[in-house]
């Protein structure tokens, strides 16, 4: 399992956690994701590790943006 942390900018309230959640947690592999709304880290367990183009997709159809490391 590979665990990889992102930012993720503009989540505001619960709606926003649960969105990001949700489209970073339908890619292919991931198995866990845990929001923490009041640091906008998005914590991402996985088999593999993921291209961050991917997760970059996913938050963005959430209506957030991925922060660049």
């Amino acid at each position: 399992m590979v665990t990889t942390m992102y930012q993720v900018q503009g989540m505001t309230c619960g709606h926003c956690a649960s969105a990001v959640s949700a489209e970073v947690g339908a890619i292919r592999s991931v198995s866990e994701v845990e929001v923490d709304l009041a640091s906008g880290l998005v914590t991402v367990t996985s088999e593999s590790p993921l291209d961050v183009e991917t997760v970059r997709a996913a938050v963005d159809e959430a209506g957030y943006d991925l922060a660049d490391a």
